[in-house]
């Protein structure tokens, strides 16, 4: 599929590949502040680097000069890098100042980005808070005794919640936090967690564990009798629901979690037919291609199915 991206974002991203005066992409010889985010295993990663001129007495007044980027990643991901070295060189940022740029912001100077791709914007602020955090290194800058709290090592410390993408808990409850994410497609848009197997969405201290704790909306825990009411219940209600309603319940899924996840690659799902538990699809778009659809339809589409729908579900790849 094609991504709607305003005509700022699109000439951004043209003007950038083809290297015309005043874009940004490149990388600075001895910079004054380094900073990466990202991989190249999921899918975008950016490095990020910046020169100051230097104050002769005071360090938190350098104001940065100078930004450059090195982006691996799709349209949105290489305009967004452009945005912000936009910004913050029209801006006359100090180090310090740079930092309350938010990926909104970035969002705002595209005007706009499908929803999609918000994640691409929240990459260029966390490589710019990881070059803040270098240059105050090298400066001698005491980031706390300024009031500036960094979390350089969330990535690295905590509980693995998304295995996918290694994004562990610390760097999501903060994201939750700071960019409101309220569901699990909001989640995966802004940060990519949960985006690949999904395995995370729903297991216990997974991405709704933690919404539900974050946001207050967390039940009561159930006695172990109580639980096998409920799976009995749930069992009795899957083998008498209707073949019109097993199909809405599918319908659904693939709306809600699976639709999101592909698309965001320029890929897609039809529904052919579904007989019984047999759901039979196929991909199209950038997926149909793919060399992996088998185990997308396999590891991504059933297994979704399976834990939203109904276990019996098997996927059938037509």
């Amino acid at each position: 599929m094609a991504w709607e991206y305003s005509q700022k974002t699109t000439k951004l991203f043209m003007d950038a590949v083809q290297g015309k005066p005043g874009t940004h992409m490149g990388e600075l010889e001895d910079p004054d502040g380094f900073g990466e985010h990202g991989s190249i295993a999921c899918g975008d990663s950016m490095r990020f680097t910046f020169r100051v001129q230097r104050h002769p007495s005071d360090p938190t007044q350098d104001i940065i000069t100078e930004a450059r980027y090195l982006t691996f990643g799709c349209t949105s991901a290489i305009a967004a890098s452009e945005a912000l070295c936009a910004l913050i060189e029209n801006g006359q940022y100090t180090p310090l100042d740079a930092l309350k740029i938010t990926n909104q912001d970035i969002v705002d100077y595209l005007e706009g980005l499908p929803e999609q791709k918000i994640h691409c914007s929240v990459m260029g602020a966390e490589a710019l808070e990881a070059a803040v955090f270098n240059w105050a290194q090298k400066r001698g800058v005491d980031l706390k005794a300024q009031g500036v709290e960094m979390h350089t090592e969330d990535q690295e410390e905590g509980r693995i919640v998304c295995k996918c993408f290694s994004i562990s808990e610390p760097y999501l409850r903060r994201k939750i936090r700071e960019l409101g994410l309220k569901t699990i497609p909001e989640i995966t848009h802004a940060v990519k967690a949960g985006g690949a197997c999904m395995s995370c969405h729903h297991t216990p201290g997974g991405l709704q564990d933690l919404l539900d704790e974050i946001w207050g909306r967390k039940e009561p825990a159930e006695s172990g009798s109580d639980m096998g009411v409920r799976e009995d219940a749930h069992e009795k209600s899957m083998a008498d629901i209707s073949p019109y309603q097993f199909a809405k319940k599918i319908e659904k899924a693939m709306d809600d979690y699976i639709r999101p996840m592909l698309r965001q690659d320029g890929g897609d799902i039809e529904i052919v037919d579904i007989k019984d538990a047999l759901v039979y699809c196929r991909l199209v778009g950038a997926c149909a291609g793919c060399a992996g659809a088998k185990m997308t339809m396999k590891m991504m589409v059933e297994k979704t199915l399976k834990e939203m729908v109904d276990e019996r579900v098997k996927v059938i790849q037509v």
